[in-house]
């Protein structure tokens, strides 16, 4: 069996993990061993967040939807079904903008639903 020297790619694949570990503190940013842990656990955690963002999203947008509506004396559970009925097909990203930046819109909104 023929020796293989390894210096090239494993100096490579030392740099390739440091790299992405940098701005972490300490050693986490400087040992590769370490830095090779905290790579991997940041990469699972990003992997996990970018799924659990929209989770978030959806969330804030509905709590924002429910508040303002709550202002016209309707739930949001009562304004989404109704906006089924109306046919009005905005999604809850666009209403929550409406609710935020524009309520004069999401009242006529509101009493379209309501309306129908």
């Amino acid at each position: 069996m023929t020796r293989v020297k390894r210096g090239n790619v494993a100096r490579k694949r030392r740099k390739k993990i440091l790299k992405l570990a940098k701005g972490f503190r300490g050693s986490h940013s400087k040992l590769f061993r370490t830095a090779n842990q905290q790579v991997m656990k940041a990469l699972r955690n990003s992997y996990r967040d970018r799924r659990n963002r929209k989770r978030d999203f959806r969330r804030l947008w509905i709590t924002r939807i429910n508040a303002a509506s709550r202002q016209h004396g309707i739930s949001y559970s009562q304004l989404a079904g109704k906006l089924k009925k109306a046919n009005i097909e905005i999604n809850r990203k666009m209403l929550a903008q409406l609710a935020v930046l524009n309520p004069e819109a999401f009242a006529k909104i509101v009493q379209e639903a309501e309306r129908a």
